[in-house]
């Protein structure tokens, strides 16, 4: 069975064929390059390559990328103000070692205008390797077949293995294999302007570009089978290097040269191939950088990681990367039966959380992962929200490795509030290397609601993990200067009744921003006070050497608690009794209402084609703002709240953010709209892969792939842990006949189940767990699957839209841009349930 939009299918399936553990491609297309190198690109947390063709020509973007490593650069503001950000941080395309150009006599290998007779391409979501399959006919007839493959180890952190090899099927001729490591010198994308080199228009997501040169050779060096290189950046004086070894296997006679130079090194194979005898070359590739190390002390870390790959050979590291994936599979995968096309695309997202996190190793998550420059490759508070939760669920050691990223910049986020003149610590809302990056601090560093974000990722991790050393240790210091942020940022002001309010501040949604009393904001600081007192006051009750050391850290004093517990009581949380719904911020009801339904297609997103100005005098939401907060503080809410919302918000949500769609189908589901539930959920999981927002060639948009595993197991499935307390309330579409899933809770390895009827459950590992169905407790023991019927399709609010809405806005629900034109049908006119 395939799901359809409008009848058309996201992808063209004669080009993507379904395949459950495979993206496949069986022809090229010049027309989307950038996107096609998004989406097989492959990578692993530390470093990522875009998916270029190995002969190194005909690329959008000649892209490598290492998580982390970046250039600096003074932000030159038209207007200057006191604490407006100084210092901006730009990802760094690195030099690119994928290159293995290949000659047959003397005519080199251009896919776009050759002769192939067959072509595929591959991207194995169980083997974690890019495959490329080309018989090539030469401008002399000849016949060839170039099998490639590429591979970044989930294993090795600062390793890529790639291989080549070429075989004559007809006659025989020379084969010349130039392998190279190749520094494009800028530093970035080659192209000067990112959107007019490729005659797109103005888009301010993109990554910024450098006239100067921002790699700096710093010494370069050769064997006969090995070259290294050396650069350190300009400003930020970060260093790298990166060398690769070869070795080849042939029965044809073949002589080799090698040579490096300062922004190139050359490994040249000359054979004298004869028809039927292959060409097997290894390639092993290793990066390493620091903050400031000198490079020759990374050429022999480089050296060393080389020499393990020359003792144990390339298999040995393929063989592993097929192990540590059968072993993320089986914490992680999520299953979805009689829908191949679904269950495909579900299982690319996934693949692509385990490259964006497998090996960050302390560092952040950037918005894009290591696939693409977008964003600049910049730490957002999209990890902490729609990544950490999968991950701590699935790979808790992963998600604690994220959050030490956010440890380790407490320090700086403790300066960035006093220049804020502020209590605590104010995490920056975009950054690499800890300092404020947000030049724009109305859509960027006004959003205070990140220190809450990250408080939630904390309290997230620990209630899945029970991680109480974690939190004892860095948590809690997280928790505390959090708190305190909150504690001093807002006020209180009696009117009727004693109110602790927060003003000059944006939620997620960058449509309305510097607002009073943003509700997302709001509720979720009142979750951070709120945790942050409870866990003091634990290790006060039940660890006084914990609670004294904590004491003395961070110079707690009396009475601080109580006040946290005092702002969180008297929070102000906006409600507008009329209609009864929560309104985004205090005056957000006395705007203007955005006419989304005559606003033409092609100025979508409204960021690209509207002043900032005009699109915050109206109620239009760029992201699901409340929306978010329902479902992150869904106890916080009732049923009714829920559904008055959703259906408020809905078709004023314009759906340029690629965050929205997940969030949306969440609640969808919860308050009963099961099939805006199900599209909803169909747009977030083809965000990159149908190029819904037209910038997958920028990278993936990794927190979306995050929200896809959210969709499935807390919408679907219906699954929330509040506190500890695991529920499930399961929102299963009709036309699914069955959802399987894997969580690790508390040391307990799940298996879940969910049918139209039942949900199952199946400890896999680890002891006994307490949870509810539908309100109902039961205990999932090992040994024991627990089957728990479910009565029809349980306790259901009204599905009709809200008589309190204002007439204009009882339209149907998902009111957004027309998608036609991408191959899915536009979300105006979903049919109520």
């Amino acid at each position: 069975m395939k799901t359809t939009y409008g009848g058309v299918d996201p992808l063209d399936r004669n080009r993507f064929p379904i395949d459950p553990w495979r993206l496949v491609e069986r022809f090229p297309k010049t027309s989307d390059l950038g996107t096609t190198e998004t989406l097989f690109a492959v990578g692993n947390g530390y470093l990522g390559m875009r998916s270029n063709p190995p002969e190194g020509r005909e690329a959008h973007t000649h892209g490598t990328y290492v998580n982390g490593f970046h250039e600096t650069w003074p932000i030159h503001h038209a207007e200057q103000a006191y604490g407006f950000a100084t210092t901006g941080q730009t990802i760094v395309n690195v030099p690119d070692s994928k290159v293995m150009k290949l000659y047959v006599d003397d005519e080199p290998l251009l896919l776009a205008i050759d002769d192939l007779e067959e072509y595929e391409r591959s991207l194995d979501f169980r083997e974690g390797v890019l495959r490329r399959d080309v018989i090539w006919r030469t401008p002399a007839g000849k016949r060839v077949r170039v099998q490639t493959s590429r591979m970044v180890s989930f294993t090795q952190r600062h390793l890529a293995v790639f291989t080549i090899n070429v075989t004559m099927l007809d006659g025989d001729a020379p084969v010349v294999i130039s392998s190279q490591i190749l520094n494009r010198q800028d530093g970035f994308d080659e192209y000067n302007s990112p959107g007019e080199a490729m005659g797109e228009g103005f888009d301010p997501r993109r990554t910024m570009t450098f006239t100067d040169r921002v790699l700096d050779p710093q010494g370069h060096w050769n064997s006969e089978r090995r070259m290294i290189l050396g650069y350190r950046c300009a400003s930020s004086g970060m260093t790298l290097a990166v060398g690769a070894d070869h070795a080849i296997f042939t029965d044809n006679d073949y002589e080799t040269l090698i040579d490096t130079q300062p922004d190139l090194g050359k490994k040249v194979f000359r054979i004298d191939a004869k028809q039927g005898k292959p060409i097997f070359i290894t390639k092993a590739v290793a990066y390493h950088t620091s903050r400031g190390v000198a490079v020759r002390e990374l050429f022999d870390r480089v050296r060393r990681t080389l020499d393990r790959v020359r003792q144990d050979g390339v298999q040995h590291y393929h063989e592993e990367q097929a192990r540590w994936l059968a072993e993320y599979w089986d914490r992680c995968d999520v299953e979805i039966e009689g829908h191949g096309d679904i269950q495909q695309a579900v299982r690319w997202n996934l693949f692509q959380l385990a490259q964006a996190t497998a090996r960050t190793d302390q560092l952040g998550v950037p918005a894009k992962g290591v696939t693409g420059a977008g964003y600049e490759g910049h730490y957002f508070w999209d990890s902490e929200v729609y990544i950490v939760p999968f991950l701590a669920y699935t790979s808790p050691v992963t998600a604690r490795n994220v959050l030490r990223f956010r440890v380790n910049l407490l320090e700086a986020a403790r300066e960035r509030a006093r220049v804020l003149a502020q209590k605590g610590a104010l995490f920056p809302w975009r950054t690499i290397n800890g300092e404020e990056a947000s030049a724009y601090y109305a859509a960027g560093t006004a959003q205070y609601h990140i220190d809450a974000d990250v408080a939630f990722a904390v309290a997230k991790y620990v209630d899945a993990t029970g991680d109480e050393p974690f939190l004892a240790r860095d948590g809690v210091e997280i928790l505390v200067e959090t708190a305190r942020l909150w504690a001093d940022l807002g006020f209180w002001h009696v009117n009727g009744r004693e109110k602790f309010n927060i003003h000059g501040v944006t939620g997620p949604d960058e449509y309305t921003t510097v607002v009073n009393n943003n509700l997302f904001t709001n509720v979720m600081a009142r979750f951070n006070l709120e945790r942050a007192a409870s866990v003091v006051r634990g290790f006060a009750e039940s660890d006084p050497e914990t609670y004294a050391r904590l004491r003395s850290r961070l110079h707690l004093e009396e009475g601080e608690v109580e006040e946290w517990e005092r702002c969180a009581a008297g929070m102000a949380i906006p409600f507008d009794t009329e209609l009864g719904i929560h309104p985004q911020d205090e005056h957000f009801l006395e705007r203007e209402m955005w006419d989304l339904e005559n606003t033409p297609p092609e100025n979508f997103p409204l960021l690209l084609h509207y002043h900032p100005l005009v699109i915050y005098r109206f109620q239009v939401l760029k992201q699901a703002d409340v929306v978010l907060a329902l479902f992150l503080q869904g106890d916080r809410f009732t049923a009714e709240e829920k559904l008055a919302n959703f259906e408020y918000y809905d078709p004023i949500t314009t759906g340029d953010s690629s965050l929205s769609a997940v969030v949306q189908s969440i609640i969808a589901a919860e308050v009963g709209h099961k099939q805006a539930a199900l599209k909803y959920f169909r747009e977030g999981l083809y965000v990159d892969l149908a190029d819904l927002h037209g910038n997958t060639r920028d990278g993936i948009h990794i927190a979306s792939a995050g929200g896809v595993w959210n969709a499935l197991v807390d919408g679907f499935a219906g699954m929330r842990d509040f506190g500890g307390r695991l529920t499930f309330d399961p929102r299963l579409p009709d036309s699914w006949p069955q959802l399987r899933f894997r969580l690790t809770v508390r040391g307990t390895h799940l298996r879940v189940t969910v049918q139209q009827e039942s949900i199952t459950f199946e400890v896999l590992d680890g002891p006994e767990r307490e949870l509810e169905v539908r309100g109902t407790p039961h205990v999932a023991r090992p040994g024991e699957p627990l089957v728990v019927p479910l009565d029809g399709q349980g306790p259901r609010l009204t599905y009709g839209l809200s008589q309190r809405r204002p007439p204009e806005l009882r339209r149907g629900l998902g009111t957004v841009p027309d998608i036609s034109g991408l191959g899915l049908s536009s979300v105006p006119g979903v049919q109520e349930d």
